[in-house]
């Protein structure tokens, strides 16, 4: 019983400013009327005359975990580059849509993209999210003044026209030799099976997005665990 009631004081006694917040609000008017001192009253509930409170290290370090987790929440918020954008194409919406997850770990997703360049030339390729998420900064794709496209250092490149082509690894997958092309991810070792006539794989899911910004893309989504 007494771990019960040590378990409702932990979560309510960061609601105090300070730890003498703390002791003031297990004082009574009684206490106050026969000690006539409230330092003595405050000394008595610190030692136990009131119930169980914490030690004042254990407060201020109870204060601290506290504040800690709403400066990692609302850095969490912040890191989020399709926060408050109008996004009005369906990839854009889909990407917003992972973008959270990718950045936690919980889903590791693959963008096919075939579209052209700048200079004209049809490109294709497929991009891991998570990586490019961490490594480049996206608000210029989500407010429209860039366009995702493929790289020579994404999981896989194509020009159509100069027939330059690259295969590389990323911190989340491999490409695996087969007859048609899988990537294994790195975590769980599950593989993704490409193959639009073929299943994608335990723990993976296509889906084809229908958009104006792109002649063609199809996101490969992983979930690597459920919660973070």
């Amino acid at each position: 019983m007494e771990e019960d009631g040590a378990a409702g004081a932990s979560d309510t006694n960061t609601e105090f400013h300070t730890y003498e917040e703390l002791l003031d609000s297990r004082i009574t008017s009684l206490d106050l009327y026969y000690l006539e001192d409230k330092e003595l009253a405050r000394q008595l509930v610190e030692l136990g005359y009131r119930g169980s409170v914490p030690k004042r290290e254990e407060f201020e370090t109870m204060k601290a975990a506290a504040e800690a987790s709403r400066l990692s929440k609302g850095s969490r918020q912040k890191t989020l580059a399709s926060a408050g954008k109008e996004l009005k194409d369906n990839f854009l919406r889909a990407l917003a849509e992972r973008e959270e997850a990718n950045r936690t770990g919980k889903m590791n997703s693959i963008i096919f993209i075939r579209d052209r360049n700048s200079h004209g030339q049809e490109i294709s390729g497929y991009i891991d999210y998570s990586h490019r998420l961490r490594s480049e900064d996206f608000e210029p794709y989500f407010s429209g003044k860039k366009r995702l496209l493929p790289k020579p250092t994404d999981l896989s490149f194509y020009n159509w026209e100069t027939q330059a082509i690259a295969w590389n690894e990323s911190p989340n997958y491999r490409e695996v030799a087969e007859i048609t092309l899988v990537f294994q991810n790195k975590r769980d070792r599950k593989v993704l099976n490409i193959d639009p006539k073929a299943s994608p794989g335990d723990k993976n899911s296509r889906t084809t997005i229908q958009s104006d910004l792109y002649i063609q893309v199809v996101i490969y989504d992983h979930i690597t665990r459920m919660k973070v």
